[in-house]
């Protein structure tokens, strides 16, 4: 059978897509190869893109040739997908990881696409599986998960075809299901944080205070030392900590740099800094029993959950303080403002993440808006709406009610 190592092209002719490829095959009569023009009818162009066309017309050539694109391409099912996910894939990519998150990805993978598709061939592998595989995690797994798992697959099968192990992407028409498990979004009161901080020590009230006032990150809160202080107002964050490992490094770009303190916030670090056992400039802020760096795991569980019990909240932990802060300060500041406080790389995370809705506020802006629209005025020149005859004052009255 002859072999072709192109992907041949489409040609729309009337309503319908054709496909055309080259093959060389051996002449019966001369016993000399020739090159030969196959062509293929594909479907209507109302019933698929060119995109689609292309694919349908790989899939052709693959399933009439057996082994296309080069020698990486086989039929016979000897690329099963976790050897190319070990072998191939996870190699590739480990350079783009960071080591801890590596082990993270790595575990999840295992957990959500290898334990299912370990022993399937690569190229029996289709969207329906695919699809019916995602729709199960997503009974059982957080909607991050589950879009995790989308993605993992996405850039799996997508390395497959750039390697040329296989001819198209079962992922391309993938979904995140639509009914995923409810994203938790529980945001405290002002009230909330106050009666927090008064039921603290004031090692607990110093750390929560730092925490909610410059919402840091739990890597970034332990690994504060004394030195980062300047006595006065700024903190300067040049090192995180996880898993009881210092890096030079943060969460993102803008991770690290000098912030800003209240002279309040300044005066309570102060006072900490006075009655805290070490004062030395390499001591951490917050050390744990042995004076290294605290885990925010132990924190969690010793100090915020029996402080979530006394407040009677379902639970409180370093998560749910950045969105609390988040959300409370949207009145505030600006999106950006609040992006720059939390040190995001994108706005987008900021606004859709961590910033929740407050019905109160919506109430108000919905009486703001009638406000506006029932209050009389005269239509200005040269415009045929009818606009409010309000002095600036007056509008900003309305507008900041």
């Amino acid at each position: 059978m002859g072999k072709s190592h192109q992907a041949g092209w489409v040609v729309l002719r009337g309503k319908r897509w054709y496909g055309y490829f080259r093959r060389r095959v051996l002449d019966p009569q001369t016993e000399q190869e020739r090159v030969d023009t196959v062509c293929v009818r594909l479907d209507l162009k109302t019933q698929m893109t060119k995109f689609e066309a292309r694919d349908a017309l790989r899939a052709e050539i693959n399933k009439q040739a057996g082994q296309q694109l080069g020698d990486r391409v086989r039929k016979d099912s000897s690329v099963t997908f976790g050897w190319f996910v070990r072998n191939r894939y996870f190699p590739l990519r480990e350079g783009d990881w960071r080591p801890e998150t590596a082990k993270i990805k790595k575990i999840q993978i295992e957990q959500d696409l290898l334990s299912k598709f370990e022993d399937v061939p690569l190229d029996m592998v289709d969207r329906f599986m695919l699809q019916t595989h995602l729709n199960n995690l997503a009974t059982r797994l957080s909607q991050d998960r589950v879009k995790h798992a989308r993605s993992y697959l996405k850039s799996i099968f997508d390395e497959a075809i750039r390697q040329d192990f296989l001819l198209t992407d079962p992922t391309r028409k993938l979904k995140v299901p639509n009914h995923l498990r409810p994203k938790d979004k529980q945001v405290l009161t002002w009230g909330q944080l106050r009666e927090a901080l008064q039921k603290c020590s004031q090692r607990d009230r110093a750390l929560l205070m730092l925490d909610m006032t410059s919402a840091l990150r739990p890597s970034e809160l332990f690994a504060l030392r004394w030195r980062s202080f300047d006595n006065r107002n700024t903190l300067s964050i040049t090192e995180t900590v996880y898993k009881g490992q210092l890096r030079p490094f943060g969460k993102t770009r803008k991770s690290l740099g000098d912030i800003y303190l209240p002279s309040g916030l300044a005066a309570e670090l102060l006072r900490w800094k006075q009655t805290c056992p070490n004062r030395s400039p390499d001591t951490f802020m917050f050390p744990n029993s042995e004076g290294g760096a605290m885990d925010t795991g132990n924190y969690r569980n010793r100090g915020l959950k029996p402080l979530a019990e006394k407040l009677k909240v379902p639970k409180l932990n370093f998560q749910i303080l950045r969105r609390t802060m988040a959300t409370r300060a949207q009145r505030m500041g600006s999106v950006k403002d609040i992006q720059a406080h939390l040190r995001h790389s994108k706005a987008d995370t900021t606004a859709n993440e961590y910033m929740q809705e407050l019905p109160g506020s919506v109430k108000q802006m919905v009486g703001s808006v009638y406000s506006m629209l029932t209050k009389k005025g005269k239509p200005r020149k040269g415009s045929g709406d009818l606009l409010p005859n309000a002095t600036n004052r007056g509008e900003e009255q309305i507008v900041s009610c």
